[in-house]
C-alpha cells in the first residue's frame, strides 16, 4: 500500500508550486526550510541530476544552477554534518543577493531533516535525496560534502567538514565571493 502512496505524493508536491510546504501527511515535522528558487539556466558542470525541493514543488535541475555558488550535502544522522550545516546557514545568512547557497539532504527522512533543521536554527533552502544521488554522482562516499560553482559552472567537490573560517577561505578561492565577517 506504501508503494502506492509514493507516487502520489510525489506527484502532488510536484504540483504544488516551489512555495509550497510539504503536507502534513509528509511528515510529522513541518518543515524549516525555504523554498528553492528556479535556477536561471546557468549551466554548471554539475552532474545531470534532479532533486526534489524539500518544501515540495519543481524539482531542481543541478546543471542549471549558475554560480557562484555552495552546496553542502549532509544528514541529520552525520556527526560531523550536525556541526557543519549551522556554519552553512550563518554563510547563506551573510551572503545573500551574492552566493546562492543550497543544502541537500541525502540518505534522510524528512522527519529527522525536518526536525534537526528546526532545532538548530537551520532554513536555507533544501533539496531531498533519499537515495543519495548527487553523492554517487560526484563519486563520494561520505558526508559532508560540500560543492563550490564558479561564475563559469566549474565546480570543486571538498569532502570533509570545515568551521567557519575554513569555509569562509574555500568560498573565495572557489567562488570569488568574499564572506562579510
Amino acid at each position: 500500500m506504501r508503494s502506492t502512496l509514493l507516487p502520489a505524493a510525489a506527484t502532488v508536491l510536484l504540483l504544488a508550486g516551489c512555495t509550497a510546504a510539504a503536507s502534513p501527511a509528509d511528515a510529522e515535522t513541518p518543515s524549516p526550510f525555504a523554498a528553492c528558487a528556479a535556477p536561471a539556466d546557468g549551466g554548471t558542470e554539475l552532474p545531470d541530476v534532479t532533486l526534489d525541493c524539500f518544501t515540495g514543488g519543481t524539482p531542481v535541475s543541478l546543471p542549471a544552477l549558475r554560480g557562484p555558488a555552495v552546496i553542502n550535502i549532509w544528514s541529520s544522522f552525520c556527526g560531523p554534518c550536525r556541526e557543519e550545516l549551522p556554519v552553512v546557514q550563518q554563510l547563506a545568512d551573510k551572503t545573500a543577493g551574492k552566493l546562492t547557497v543550497l543544502g541537500v539532504d541525502s540518505g534522510d527522512t524528512r522527519d529527522a531533516a525536518a526536525s534537526f533543521g528546526a532545532d538548530h536554527g537551520v532554513s536555507l533552502p533544501t533539496l531531498f535525496d533519499p537515495d543519495q544521488r548527487l553523492i554517487a554522482a560526484l563519486g563520494a562516499v561520505n558526508l559532508p560534502n560540500t560543492v563550490f560553482v564558479d561564475a563559469t559552472g566549474k565546480y570543486y567537490l571538498h569532502r570533509l567538514p570545515m568551521d567557519a573560517a575554513e569555509l569562509a577561505d574555500l568560498v573565495k578561492k572557489h567562488t570569488g565571493v568574499t564572506v562579510p565577517q
